[in-house]
C-alpha cells in the first residue's frame, strides 16, 4: 500500500483538521460559558425632600419640588456617589427626580437622560390628604379604592411598576457594562422592584419601606441578572423624617 493511500473509511488529514478546529471552537464556547458574567452595579437613588405643606399625595402632579433639605439630601447622595465608578446616569421625568440628579450629574459629569419607566406610580389618591379620619378617608365615595391592598386598588399594580423599573435598571446595566449606573426614582417603585428580587410579595405595609429619603439601593448585576441588593443611606436618620413618593 503507498503512502499516499487512504483506506475506505479512514478519515484524511484534512477531515482530521476539521474535526480538530471543530473540538477548539467548542471548548472555546464551553470556557465562555463558565466566564463569570461582567458585574455592573446600579444606584437606585430616592429623591430627596419635597416641599408640601399641605401634606398632601403628590404622586405624579407637576410643581412639586425638592425642600431646601431636599436639596442638602440630593448633595449628600451626589458625595456619596462621587468615588464610584458611574458611567450611565437616568432619572424619573418628574421635577423632584430631575432636581436630586442634578448635582450628581455635576459630580460625575454626566448628562441625566430622562427614562419614563422610572417614574412614580399612578394613584387615585393624588393631590388628597390621606390619613385616619382625614382626607380622602373621610369620604366614602373613595373607600371602593381601599378594597384591595394586594394589588393594589387605588393605583398601578405593584407587578407592573417592579416589572417597568427593573426593566429601566436592567437597560441602564448593559449601557454601563462592568462599571456602575445611577437611576433617581421614588420611594414605592424602588422598594417593590427590591422585593421582587429578593423574591418577597409585592403588597407590603408602607411604613416598613426601606428606602428613606436621599437612600441608595444598589443592584449588582451578573449580566442581566441580579445577584446581591445593598442599602445606604447617605443622608442619615434625616432621611427618614419626611414620608413621600
Amino acid at each position: 500500500m503507498t503512502a499516499d493511500h487512504v483506506p475506505s473509511g479512514a478519515p484524511s488529514d484534512e477531515a482530521r483538521a476539521d474535526e480538530a478546529r471543530a473540538d477548539e471552537a467548542r471548548a472555546d464556547e464551553a470556557r465562555a460559558d463558565e466566564a463569570p458574567a461582567a458585574r455592573t452595579i446600579v444606584h437606585l437613588v430616592r429623591h430627596g425632600e419635597v416641599d408640601n405643606p399641605r401634606g398632601v399625595i403628590y404622586g405624579r402632579l407637576p410643581g412639586y419640588n425638592l425642600s431646601a433639605d431636599g436639596e442638602l439630601m440630593a448633595k449628600a447622595a451626589a458625595d456619596f456617589l462621587t468615588a464610584r465608578d458611574v458611567t450611565v446616569l437616568r432619572c424619573s421625568p418628574l421635577d423632584r427626580a430631575r432636581e436630586t440628579a442634578a448635582p450628581i450629574a455635576r459630580e460625575l459629569g454626566l448628562e441625566a437622560v430622562t427614562d419614563d419607566r422610572l417614574i412614580e406610580s399612578e394613584n387615585r389618591f393624588e393631590g388628597m390628604r390621606f390619613a385616619v379620619g382625614d382626607g380622602a378617608l373621610r369620604q366614602p365615595r373613595y373607600w371602593m379604592y381601599l378594597r384591595n391592598p394586594f394589588t393594589p386598588s387605588w393605583g398601578e399594580p405593584y407587578a407592573q411598576v417592579a416589572a417597568r423599573v427593573l426593566a429601566a435598571a436592567t437597560d441602564a446595566a448593559r449601557a454601563a457594562r462592568g462599571h456602575e449606573a445611577v437611576c433617581v426614582s421614588h420611594q414605592l417603585p424602588i422598594w417593590v422592584t427590591r422585593r421582587a428580587v429578593e423574591g418577597h410579595r409585592l403588597w407590603h405595609d408602607p411604613r416598613r419601606r426601606e428606602c428613606a429619603l436621599g437612600s441608595v439601593t444598589s443592584l449588582t448585576f451578573a449580566g442581566d441578572r441580579v445577584v446581591e441588593v445593598s442599602y445606604a443611606e447617605p443622608s442619615g436618620h434625616r432621611g427618614n423624617r419626611v414620608a413621600g413618593a
